[in-house]
């Protein structure tokens, strides 16, 4: 087998990207992003390209913070890792679009599996697997069950001790990993790091709370680099139990659609069955999967 040749590439060499075959059809999961020529990379073996990367950061980051397209040739596995373990920019999440029910398609689960083994042999791990939905009009507005009083709230600390309490019991895997590492603080504060950088307006986030009151939980509609979605939904632990969710969700939907959105983004755990039952609910289809990888733990020495 011939040596392999990798290349971070640029305007003049983009076009090299786009040479190997997509038989999971990122490319359609990434119709609205932006990549930047050189926040790519491909490898090469006799002059073909095996393997590809695409690192993805806001217009205005520095860096890239994520992987958000990866791919490898049959056989090529090998390829794919040193693509991967050779990159200039070390990032804490490998994302995996797939076509919805990947594994029921022989064809889609090898391509699908291939991309799994070159990732953990360039030092990743699985993380979780979430369903991305996608709303648009055709879906119809999902009926406001008017339990809840939705309203602005300019505090910082009032929304900070909100996903303090919310991750304090929580099914999402990124809020837990975050835990793990520096507590419920910790994970709070990255949340709202996230809205903070989305361009969406501050004013959108909104507090829940029952007639009389109470706080009951907490919604942010967003905007991110590609497009509308579905920010946070989050109910506070004592008001679990009477899907209070679904109500968030409902009004989240109205609120960006009023402000003029076509299509608005989602995603959450398939391990997180309370919210999947709402998404559906709401009238979310599934239009794709997604697998999270991020670099796996060492034992320490000793």
């Amino acid at each position: 087998m011939t040596d392999l040749v990798i290349h971070t590439l640029d305007a003049s060499t983009v076009r090299l990207f786009d040479s190997l075959p997509d038989p999971l059809r990122a490319g359609e999961a990434h119709g609205r992003t932006s990549h930047r020529p050189d926040w790519k990379r491909v490898a090469l073996r006799d002059g073909k390209v095996v393997a590809r990367g695409a690192w993805w950061g806001g217009p205005d980051d520095p860096q890239p913070f994520l992987i958000d397209w990866f791919d490898v040739a049959e056989g090529e596995e090998a390829a794919g890792a040193e693509l991967l373990r050779t990159a200039p920019w070390q990032v804490d999440d490998l994302e995996l679009n797939l076509p919805g029910g990947w594994r029921e398609t022989p064809e889609l689960r090898a391509a699908a599996e291939a991309r799994f083994t070159a990732a953990r042999a360039a030092g990743y791990e699985l993380l979780v697997e979430r369903f991305l939905y996608r709303w648009t009009p055709e879906c119809g507005l999902p009926e406001r069950p008017g339990r809840l009083v939705f309203g602005p709230e300019p505090d910082d600390a009032v929304f900070f001790d909100a996903l303090r309490r919310i991750h304090s019991v929580t099914l999402d895997a990124h809020a837990r990993k975050a835990i793990e590492k520096g507590g419920v603080d910790l994970a709070a504060q990255e949340e709202l790091d996230f809205f903070r950088w989305c361009p969406s307006p501050r004013e959108w986030w909104q507090v829940a709370r029952s007639p009389e009151g109470e706080p009951v939980g907490i919604h942010i509609p967003a905007h991110n680099p590609s497009g509308p979605c579905i920010g946070f939904i989050g109910v506070l632990p004592q008001q679990r139990g009477h899907g209070y969710a679904y109500d968030l969700l409902a009004e989240c939907t109205h609120f960006l659609v009023g402000g003029g959105a076509e299509f608005i983004a989602a995603a959450t755990d398939q391990g997180n069955l309370p919210m999947a039952a709402h998404f559906t609910k709401a009238g979310y289809p599934v239009v794709r999967e997604r697998v999270h990888f991020h670099p796996a733990r060492r034992a320490s020495a000793g």
